[in-house]
């Protein structure tokens, strides 16, 4: 995918997966930009499943979790999935808190995200 985002450096895909990493703060200024990529990789590729690594976010508000949920939903619609991985502390409790570490897949690495 040509001219990504730095909010979100990487993309790939494996078979069905697209496996994407996000980098930075997300909150209402740049969440936009989340939205754009990652929905314009979805409509790309059309993957199963999609694998983010949040590794490098260290902080995300709820117009950034409306974004994973969007994807999600789009996701859904044919059967498939969105793991999360490398949650950082702050981003992890936000996930709790919402009770949407119950909706999203969870892993601890990019591996175990490709297994689930």
């Amino acid at each position: 995918m040509p001219d990504l985002p730095a909010i979100l450096p990487s993309v790939r895909v494996d078979g069905e997966t697209l496996i994407a990493s996000v980098r930075g703060e997300i909150d209402l200024h740049n969440s936009g930009q989340l939205r754009t990529a990652l929905l314009g990789a979805v409509s790309k590729y059309h993957p199963k499943k999609i694998v983010l690594n949040l590794a490098a976010v260290p902080y995300m508000d709820s117009s950034a979790v409306a974004v994973l949920v969007e994807a999600l939903q789009k996701l859904r619609k044919t059967g498939g999935q969105v793991v999360l991985t490398n949650l950082q502390p702050r981003v992890k409790g936000l996930l709790e808190i919402a009770r949407l570490n119950t909706v999203f897949g969870l892993a601890a690495t990019e591996e175990d995200a490709l297994k689930k």
